[in-house]
Order: C-alpha cells, then sequence, then structure tokens
C-alpha cells in the first residue's frame, strides 16, 4: 500500500509541477501540486525513505545519497508548503513562486538523470521502484 501511494504521489506531484510551471499557480493546479507534495513528504516522514543507494552504487555517491533523499523530500515539502502559504493568501517575502518552481523542476530534472544513469549504467533497477508494476516491461 504504502509502495502505491508513494509511487502515485510521486508522479502525480511531478506532472502538477509541469502543469504549474507552465501555466503558472492556476488555484487548481496550485491546491493540488501543495497538497499532493506535502502528502508526499509526510507519507516519508512517517514511514521513512523507501529508497536506497543500491547494491552496485559506491563510495561518496552511496553515502550521499540518503542526504540527497532527503534534500529533494526539503526542497518539495518547503516549495509545497509556500504554494499553499500563498493559496490562503499570506505573504511570502522570499524568491518568486515561479523562480521556486523553477529550481524545484530543475533539481527533479537531475534526480531523474542520476536515476536513469543508475538504472542503465549501472544495471541495478533504480527505475522499476518508482514505475508502477505494469511499466517494468518497458524498462
Amino acid at each position: 500500500m504504502r509502495r502505491t501511494v508513494t509511487i502515485t504521489l510521486h508522479w502525480l506531484t511531478l506532472v502538477l509541477l509541469a502543469l504549474i510551471f507552465a501555466g503558472g499557480p492556476i488555484p487548481m493546479l496550485a491546491w493540488a501540486f501543495g497538497l499532493s507534495g506535502l502528502a508526499m513528504c509526510a507519507t516519508t516522514l512517517a514511514g521513512g525513505l523507501m529508497n536506497g543507494p543500491g547494491p552496485k552504487l559506491e563510495g561518496g555517491l552511496r553515502r550521499a545519497h540518503p542526504w540527497f533523499s532527503w534534500g529533494m523530500y526539503a526542497v518539495l515539502g518547503l516549495v509545497a508548503g509556500i504554494t499553499i502559504w500563498v493559496q490562503l493568501g499570506q505573504s511570502w517575502g522570499g524568491p518568486a513562486l515561479s523562480a521556486l518552481y523553477f529550481y524545484l523542476l530543475s533539481a527533479s530534472a537531475l534526480h531523474a538523470i542520476f536515476h536513469l544513469w543508475r538504472h542503465t549504467a549501472l544495471g541495478d533497477g533504480a527505475l522499476r521502484r518508482i514505475t508502477p508494476t505494469s511499466l517494468h516491461g518497458l524498462l
């Protein structure tokens, strides 16, 4: 159940981030992104990380892996929380939301590239962990 929730929230949050980045903070998208991002973070805080470095990731990348994962969750939680905060009519004195969406989308792209590299170069099946079982035949 937790895996299904994590996978669903992962892909839902990514799609919503792409839509909100492309179209601006349309209230319905902003609420959906904020709530899905916070739900993803809450699921992880309650149950811990579900991903690991895998047996073939070695050295500094292996040691840094959990820190990078927690960092991604922290950034997602921050941007999702600020999005909700602004939707509640509160002011935010930091960088513009559009800039925060750009930074989060950029970090997400690096995250994806890293896991594509793991899946292809290391052959550790990293993409199987976060894709629905029905898509595993494509990997």
